[in-house]
């Protein structure tokens, strides 16, 4: 018997509505199973609604749930469950500056150490500078990085004539980690026409010794005319994409192994942060914050601050430059710099009406703006710029950026808080860098770094470890902000002092904030990416001065682990 098709049809599919049914419930509870459940911890989740937990829940890169150790019930037979054994679980930590320089680490010559405090001495330095002039030809510059001026071990600065025992053939020039003074031997001055009768430029100094002689400082604005100075070594373009790429992965790899899982990176290669993420190596979230020309061509092809997806997103400007350095001593400050003679206030570097122009620019393109700015002075430069923006364009959450803002006051506090504006303040700094707040004093110290007065008049300040001038450990920034003691033992401005919640929040969902990403990241929330750390103690129960010392247990960044002890 020929059986009718439309018959059989529905035959068939009564036989298979009970298979059906169970493989579609089957798959609707799978759907409903989590990924990953983290059970018997202590989770610091930066959610108000529920401070502390126990347990997490994540599916497909993004936080399921966040309870008690009863979010163990979202387990399948596929879920992989992690017994945390009371190991402590914190958000991931964000850097809302960074200069991520990882080619420098690969490739150059490193005379102090890039991540920890360590003293070296100028032997080493020169030393250093010796073997790399050996496989340089003769004219071409000699450079070393990463050196800091108080972590000699021979108790003064570097000199000219110390540079001058690497060469008399190259250029020689030494970076202070800092970025606003380098170091040059006789042969860089005498190619780019400097000598003891040079007049400082604005923004800059040719500094000498007691004799007038010039010493080898240089600062600021008048690095630029020594710098441009004499042919550099050629890399062909293919090499220089590839050591682009390796420096990124490279940089990727140590962000989380401190625990960083988002970072605001100052310019760089862009195409290499693509391919290095196409290469599935990006470790780490991009928060690109472009600089110079490639700010022009997102205003021309009304690219705005937001566009990108949640592994690179184009964020708020690079930092433009309104004064010199807090390391350096050569930010702007209202009154001169103790010792000083003649009376020096440090560097401004650009004049409140070509930095205005600047910021109208970009505020009236839809982008953030963000500027450097570390003293009282330009402090209040950079708040009149966005001030007269905001008032002529009447932008939305604008949450305008200032790096560093390092030196403040009440009336600084005041201008900050009706603006929205967002500080991203120095962290290991505190504890890196105390050696140099001497040469600020106690008085300016309480302002300084004020992560205390930003809680306490409602502005949302985020970290940003500046690095290369500071390491970008966020434990010894938490450390710092904590204690205000550095590895010298010396406490500056304890006025400042903020609880160890406070500073984790400002480590993570301040950083999101900063970069307008609150509602995907910064806290342990359901909803929220997967990006979390795994702390070996809790840092709100451990002794403040031990905090630095944490280890991280694992890094992940998407639900995915990027980083295991």
């Amino acid at each position: 018997m020929i059986m009718d098709t439309s018959r059989r049809s529905v035959i068939t599919a009564a036989m298979a509505a009970p298979l059906w049914a169970g493989w579609a419930a089957r798959a609707a509870a799978q759907e409903r199973d989590a990924d990953t459940i983290l059970y018997n911890g202590r989770l610091i989740t930066m959610d108000d609604s529920r401070p502390r937990a126990a347990a997490m829940a994540i599916k497909a890169g993004r936080i399921m749930a966040v309870g008690d150790d009863s979010v163990r019930g979202l387990a399948g037979k596929a879920t992989r469950l992690v017994d945390l054994k009371g190991a402590c679980v914190v958000p991931g930590f964000i850097d809302c500056h960074n200069h991520a320089r990882g080619e420098v680490l690969l490739y150059d010559v490193l005379v102090g150490n890039p991540f920890e405090v360590e003293f070296v001495t100028i032997a080493s330095i020169i030393e250093k500078l010796r073997a790399r002039a050996a496989q340089t030809p003769p004219g071409h510059w000699v450079e070393g990085y990463f050196h800091d001026d108080t972590k000699l071990k021979d108790g003064r600065s570097l000199t000219i004539d110390d540079l001058d025992q690497v060469s008399k053939d190259h250029p020689v020039a030494v970076h202070h980690r800092g970025g606003h003074t380098d170091f040059y031997n006789s042969k860089a001055f005498a190619l780019a026409g400097i000598t003891a009768a040079a007049t400082n430029p604005p923004g800059g100094t040719f500094d000498r010794f007691p004799d007038g002689r010039l010493n080898g400082r240089v600062t600021d604005t008048a690095m630029r005319v020594v710098r441009s100075a004499g042919p550099a070594t050629t890399i062909a373009a293919a090499d220089r994409a590839q050591r682009a790429r390796a420096g990124i992965a490279h940089i990727s790899e140590s962000f989380v192994r401190y625990g960083l899982t988002g970072v605001h990176h100052q310019g760089g290669d862009l195409a290499a942060i693509q391919d290095v993420r196409a290469a599935g190596n990006l470790k780490h979230r991009v928060s690109y914050e472009a600089q110079g020309a490639f700010v022009d061509q997102m205003i021309a092809a009304g690219l705005k601050t937001g566009f990108g997806d949640d592994w690179v997103r184009l964020g708020a400007t690079a930092e433009h430059t309104a004064d010199g350095s807090f390391s350096e001593r050569t930010m702007a400050l209202s009154t001169p710099y103790e010792g000083s003679n003649p009376p020096y206030s440090g560097n401004i570097t650009e004049p409140q009406d070509v930095l205005d122009a600047w910021v109208d620019k970009v505020v009236a393109a839809g982008i953030q703006p963000n500027c450097h700015a570390n003293g009282d002075v330009a402090i209040a430069m950079v708040l009149s710029a966005f001030e007269k923006a905001v008032a002529r364009h009447k932008p939305r959450d604008l949450r305008p950026k200032i790096t560093h803002c390092t030196l403040v006051n009440p009336d600084i506090l005041k201008r900050m808080a009706a603006l929205g504006a967002v500080p991203a303040g120095f962290t290991t700094y505190n504890y890196y860098n105390s050696d140099k707040f001497k040469y600020y004093g106690e008085a300016r110290m309480r302002w300084s770094m004020a992560y205390r007065s930003f809680i306490d008049s409602g502005i949302k300040a985020c970290a940003g470890s500046d690095f290369s001038p500071g390491p970008f450990a966020p434990m010894m920034g938490i450390q710092g902000m904590v204690t205000r003691t550095g590895w010298n033992g010396e406490t500056w401005g304890a006025n400042q002092q903020v609880s160890v919640m406070e500073a984790i929040r400002i480590n993570t969902l301040n950083g999101a904030w900063a970069a307008k990403e609150e509602a995907i990241k910064g806290s342990l929330t359901a909803g929220k990416l997967a990006d979390y750390v795994v702390l070996a103690d809790d840092p709100t129960t451990i002794a403040a001065d031990r905090i630095k010392d944490i280890n991280i247990v694992e890094t992940v960044v998407d639900g995915r682990s990027q980083y295991r002890a």
